[in-house]
């Protein structure tokens, strides 16, 4: 058996083999042009060089005589002293670089003759010896040896030109052999790749792709699948374990499905008897199952689309659950009538994962919690403390007033200790008052129907910052009002909303020491303006803050003159009218900072 390892050796190795062969040669080759060029430019071009030097100087030594013939003695003896040294040191080179057949047989002779030639020079630079006689010796004698020796070193320079004129020949041609024979070596290269290219699709690129294709199948659901084992190498191995593997998932598969439809069974007739009206939705919209409760009270019908029902309320639960795949709770209840009688329900949405590990959704959950009663105490509640408020306050008014007299005095005089005892009911009283004006306070925010109109964010805060800038500056505060640019208008009732900005102020003077800021500041949120109210104070400790806007509630370690604990609840209850929210954010000795969203005027909101 051939394996993956064994092809892939086979192939890799025999285009290695001819990378390597290619790479030999070319070296080789290489290295022989470089020889027969550096034969050219090194050998044959000093033998050029020395023979064109040799040359020159002869002739500039026979210029030399020349001057000397012609009278001009002086100038003839410098060119002759300066030359003759550097037709010797020629000379020497050639003689010392003799390359070519022949070569050192014209040298001797050049040496000979110079010899000959530089003993003769003598005679023609002694003054004693008469022009006539000068003449004569350089035409029976320099001259021909100047020629000969000018000859000589002429044929020098021709052989070794006609050398290097053939070295450059053989050089080119070693080129061209080098260029052929490394395209062959390419081409040989290129074919083996390309043949090993189509066994490599065919042994391994191919099996791989349909593992892949195999694989998404699988992924899609299809176990139903057989590959064919082509070969014994790894792949075929590999092809034979993915058979495998198919048929224990296809195995696993049916055991999963049978329990998976023994639990939805047991899943829905549990669900049947459970006296809460819950709901199960299949991811597109289809109701799986659902309690008796919620098929007679709300008609939800397994095999009904959630969006046929008419409730927008479910759907638009269903369609925030699907985007956002957590839990989704109606804000605030719906009201719903069961053979006659009114109640009230709070709708929340659950998605419903397909495991701990996998957290897809795979169905939702519809509960319908049934809050008749809580709503019925609420309102009872709101009901009984509107009616006790408004009923306490007649008396407790004539009470206040009796107080104010007896402590005036119109009525007689006062001893020390009935003046203290009245001063306590007086005080007693105008708190007392206080609450129940709070009292009515909320109930008229959560009964009354805004009076609202469109307003500017800057002139909201503008307006909290006139009433209160002189109290800020007479406890030592400063007050902050940010410039509001760019932010859109707003649709609220002016008297409310200063009603909330009083409120937020003032619990922010009571908790913030001389020296300190408050700052009102405002930005667009969407579609709402977020008001804030920030101080230095101290600050409320984080066990505080989710009921810092409950009735009646105050945060311990408070003087007793304080506050009633109503102040926040009428906030929220104002700003809850509007269609907003508020917040607080706070750390123990850094301050508190309150927030609270109106919405924006839109044409389609008036």
């Amino acid at each position: 058996m051939i394996g993956i390892r064994q092809k892939l050796m086979l192939g890799f190795g025999g285009l290695l083999m001819i990378i390597l062969l290619s790479g030999i040669f070319t070296l080789f080759n290489v290295g022989r042009l470089g020889g027969a060029v550096d034969t050219i430019l090194k050998e044959n071009y000093r033998s050029v060089t020395a023979s064109q030097q040799m040359k020159e100087s002869l002739e500039r030594i026979d210029s030399g005589l020349l001057f000397m013939l012609t009278g001009n003695a002086e100038e003839g003896r410098r060119l002759i002293n300066e030359n003759i040294d550097k037709f010797r040191d020629a000379l020497r080179i050639e003689e010392s670089n003799i390359t070519l057949p022949g070569e050192k047989a014209v040298a001797d002779r050049i040496a000979v003759l110079f010899s000959e030639y530089s003993s003769s020079l003598g005679s023609m630079t002694e003054n004693a010896v008469p022009p006539d006689t000068k003449r004569e010796m350089y035409h029976k004698k320099l001259y021909p040896l100047f020629y000969e020796i000018k000859s000589n070193a002429q044929k020098i320079l021709d052989m070794n030109q006609a050398h290097m004129v053939q070295a450059g020949r053989t050089a080119s041609e070693l080129s061209e052999t080098v260029f052929k024979r490394t395209i062959a070596a390419i081409a040989a290269s290129f074919i083996i790749a390309a043949l090993f290219s189509m066994l490599t699709h065919k042994w391994i690129l191919r099996p791989i792709r349909r593992l892949i294709e195999s694989t998404r199948h699988i992924k899609e659901g299809n176990l139903n699948l057989v590959l064919e084992v082509g070969s014994k190498d790894e792949i075929g191995q590999l092809s034979e374990s993915f058979n495998e593997m198919a048929y224990a998932l296809r195995a696993v598969k049916k055991l999963d499905m049978a329990k998976v439809a023994t639990a939805e069974r047991s899943a829905d007739d549990m669900l049947k008897v459970l006296p809460e009206a819950i709901v199960v939705i299949n991811t597109n919209g289809t109701i799986k199952s659902a309690s008796e409760t919620a098929e007679k009270n709300f008609g939800f019908r397994p095999g009904e689309d959630i969006g046929n029902l008419g409730l927008d309320w479910a759907d638009k639960l269903f369609e925030q659950c699907l985007i956002e795949h957590k839990q989704q709770t109606h804000d605030g209840y719906i009201q719903h009538f069961i053979d006659g009688s009114e109640y009230f329900f709070q709708p929340t949405i659950i998605p419903i994962p397909l495991g701990r590990a996998d957290k897809k959704m795979t169905s939702a959950a519809l509960i319908l919690k049934d809050v008749t009663q809580v709503n019925e105490q609420m309102e009872l509640k709101k009901s009984v403390a509107a009616t006790v408020s408004h009923q306490l306050k007649t008396p407790l008014t004539s009470v206040r007033m009796a107080v104010h007299l007896l402590l005036e005095e119109r009525v007689g005089g006062l001893n020390e200790k009935q003046t203290e005892l009245l001063l306590e009911a007086r005080d007693g009283s105008d708190k007392l008052s206080s609450i129940i004006d709070s009292l009515i306070a909320i109930d008229a925010a959560e009964g009354k129907k805004n009076a609202v109109a469109v307003y500017s964010a800057g002139l909201l805060m503008a307006d909290a910052k006139d009433a209160y800038e002189a109290d800020a500056m007479d406890r030592g505060l400063r007050l902050i009002c940010k410039e509001a640019h760019d932010l859109p208008e707003v649709l609220a009732d002016r008297e409310a909303v200063a009603h909330v900005f009083s409120n937020l102020i003032n619990n922010a003077f009571r908790f913030t020491t001389a020296g300190g800021e408050i700052t009102i500041d405002a930005a667009h949120d969407g579609d709402y303006v977020c008001f804030s109210v920030t101080d230095t104070g101290k600050g409320i400790a984080p066990e505080h803050l989710e009921h810092i806007f409950d009735r009646f509630y105050r945060v311990p370690g408070q003087e007793g003159n304080s506050g009633t604990g109503l102040g926040l609840a009428i906030v929220r209850e104002i700003v809850q009218s509007h269609g907003g929210q508020v917040s607080v954010v706070s750390r123990e000795g850094s301050g508190s900072q309150f927030r609270f969203t109106i919405p924006v005027y839109k044409e389609e909101s008036k």
